[in-house]
């Protein structure tokens, strides 16, 4: 009999509210370990900043975020980080002054739950993880030369550096070629199945979420309106007439 399915990182009643307007109301979901859940919906509809929210950028109004069962509400950055919990943001930020290896170096030097890692350590970490990136050969180079998916792809680099249980990916896809696409694709999809890292993504390339995540949750105006497989998320009328019919 097949053992039940570990709930590692999951959120209770979210909610989120600047001033009046409510960013976030009520979202609750769970995520399964080895799990990728895409996260998709309307611009505006609340998708980075349920991100933020499980990350500690941005405390909510009410609801709570537990990873392995453990309560992570509030709590800084800093802190969720060295509980296992990466983010890779929407627009690269390298430090355009160091080297594709440094920059890397950076996230095991400082993030993670081996922070205060040596020098030495860290960078054996950064080494070993752009093999696996397939970015060894460019380690040396400044970090500035890079094309724009190379860029996103050390910002993953970074995350995965700080050996991360959870990693929160936001729209990495954008301004990618479908080439690209495809590649960026083939890499999520091992980080998942080698490094054993669960995934949670926001996306608007839909091809990329739907041919990726086992399971798709919808938001619109700050609540859910759809969880489910791709198949089903795209069947939904709820989420045809919010996001996916549009234009």
């Amino acid at each position: 009999m097949s053992q039940p399915s570990e709930v590692i990182l999951e959120g209770e009643r979210v909610t989120k509210y600047f001033g009046g307007s409510a960013a976030l109301k009520d979202v609750s979901f769970q995520v399964t370990r080895g799990e990728i859940l895409g996260l998709i919906g309307p611009n505006g509809a609340g998708k980075t900043t349920l991100l933020n929210v499980v990350n500690g950028v941005l405390p909510p109004s009410g609801g709570t975020v537990r990873l392995r069962g453990r309560t992570i509400t509030g709590l800084r950055p800093h802190a969720v980080a060295r509980l296992g919990v990466a983010r890779v943001s929407q627009s690269p930020r390298p430090f355009t002054s160091m080297t594709v290896l440094e920059n890397v170096a950076v996230g095991a030097l400082f993030g993670g739950q081996d922070r205060g890692s040596k020098a030495s350590t860290a960078l054996e970490q950064a080494e070993s993880t752009l093999r696996f990136m397939g970015l060894h050969d460019k380690r040396h180079l400044p970090v500035r030369s890079l094309t724009l998916q190379e860029k996103k792809m050390i910002e993953l680099a970074r995350a995965l550096a700080t050996r991360p249980e959870v990693t929160l990916i936001d729209e990495v896809m954008s301004g990618l070629n479908p080439a690209e696409i495809e590649e960026s694709m083939r890499l999520i999809r091992r980080v998942r199945d080698e490094l054993k890292v669960t995934i949670v993504w926001v996306e608007h390339v839909m091809r990329a979420i739907m041919g990726t995540a086992e399971r798709v949750m919808v938001l619109n105006y700050g609540q859910v309106i759809a969880m489910g497989t791709p198949d089903e998320v795209a069947r939904d009328q709820a989420v045809i007439d919010a996001y996916l019919g549009r234009g």
